[in-house]
């Protein structure tokens, strides 16, 4: 029993925004059904390779981006542009208490399937939309998509190196962090309505939008903006008031080096054998260091070359110098403080293969998260939940199969 088991999430979104937060909900116990197209289901099952590997090493036709974002729900496939569908689907929401969609704005009201039209059939239910900008403004019939919104809220002007060095200009991050965090935002949103249902007995409506959500995660250089009217510029991996606080090449790998203060300053040039350095009136502190920064990091960065990677991090923790590899993916799951703490689970699969995951990162001492089954192959729930949650017979079922419905 999880702590949201009594809870039931009819998920009618795909990609990612959308189910990552239903995954969520779903790690936490709730019964998320997932409403897919039949035949073609989450675009994401199909964005590969790499796909989930047989037991004999064939592909399976289940991308691995999919399996990131749907584990521990249940696949009913559900043709919505048909009559019997939309009624299926309303069916569905009447006996939930929330319903997840992303589609765009507007655009599920033709089918009788906005708002509105759920609340009539269950006017407690808790119904989140997921947009690129959202249900108003003139930006509300734009298709959102996550590298766009990276662009247009701010966080592509803070992240990349600067221009004037080589490589420099605006840089996306590396995962699709507007729609993970949308998910996230999206995920707080759905508990507060819950629990807000629960004392009041109403549902509600929430609108969560990719760009609200990328301007709001600027946080403090949202703040430093509008304090001082100065929009912040990109630094790459340096730090515009502390040197040196960066990431240097090793001779075979790279580390990040983060000297806060001015006895860490001493300890790394001794550690690098050039304890001059510290004595150097344009280096022996921060501000000093800072306004040196052009002469400094070039000569940080040809000591740090001439050693590799392990080298330097024995060495420097032992010295009690601030410091950290840049780990491949590999080296994260090999990494022994990620082994002890158990991030990477096994999941047997009806392909016969393994679904290799990783678990939710929150430690809860009475509720924690689970990962209770696989992602869900195509349509493989669709009877169990049509009979098991609605009432259909198998006649029933085979009817709507046999017309293209389910």
């Amino acid at each position: 029993m999880g702590a949201l088991s009594h809870i039931r999430v009819l998920d009618l979104t795909r990609v990612l925004a959308g189910p990552w937060c239903a995954q969520t909900l779903a790690d936490f116990g709730a019964d998320v059904i997932k409403v897919e197209r039949p035949g073609a289901g989450d675009d994401t099952r199909h964005w590969g390779p790499p796909y989930l590997k047989t037991p004999a090493g064939d592909d399976t036709a289940e991308a691995a981006y999919y399996l990131a974002a749907n584990r521990n729900k249940r696949s009913v496939t559900v043709d919505i542009a048909t009559p019997e569908g939309q009624r299926i689907v309303r069916e569905l929401a009447a006996q939930s208490d929330v319903v997840l969609e992303n589609y765009k704005a507007g655009q599920l009201k033709k089918y009788g399937l906005d708002y509105e039209s759920l609340r009539e059939v269950k006017p407690d239910i808790v119904y989140c939309s997921v947009t690129g900008f959202g249900q108003t403004g003139p930006y509300a019939s734009r298709a959102g998509y996550d590298f766009i919104v990276q662009g247009m809220g701010g966080f592509m002007s803070i992240t990349g190196e600067r221009d004037a060095l080589p490589g420099g200009g605006p840089q996306k991050a590396g995962v699709a962090i507007a729609d993970l965090m949308t998910g996230m935002y999206a995920s707080v949103a759905v508990l507060t309505a819950l629990a807000h249902r629960d004392r009041t007995g109403e549902g509600q409506y929430i609108d969560m939008a990719l760009l609200d959500v990328q301007v709001a995660m600027l946080a403090n250089m949202n703040s430093n903006y509008l304090a001082s009217g100065n929009p912040p510029a990109r630094w790459g991996n340096a730090h515009p008031n502390i040197v040196p606080y960066q990431a240097f090449q090793t001779s075979d790998s790279w580390i990040i080096l983060a000297i806060g203060n001015d006895g860490q300053f001493r300890k790394f040039v001794e550690v690098a054998g050039a304890p001059r350095l510290a004595d150097d009136a344009r280096f022996a502190t921060n501000p000093e260091r800072v306004r040196h920064r052009d002469t400094l990091v070039p000569i940080v960065a040809e000591l740090i070359r001439a050693r590799s990677k392990s080298d330097w991090i024995s060495a420097l923790e032992s010295a009690g110098v601030p410091c950290g590899p840049i780990n491949n993916l590999a080296e994260v799951f090999e990494n022994e403080q990620v082994i002890a703490r158990g991030m990477q689970v096994d999941v047997p699969h009806p392909s016969g293969g393994t679904a290799r995951l990783v678990r939710n990162p929150i430690r809860m001492s009475a509720t924690p998260p689970a990962v209770a089954a696989h992602p869900p192959t195509l349509g493989e729930h669709t009877e169990a939940v049509l009979r098991d949650v609605l009432g259909y017979d198998g006649a029933r079922v085979a009817a709507l199969r046999d017309k293209g419905v389910v």
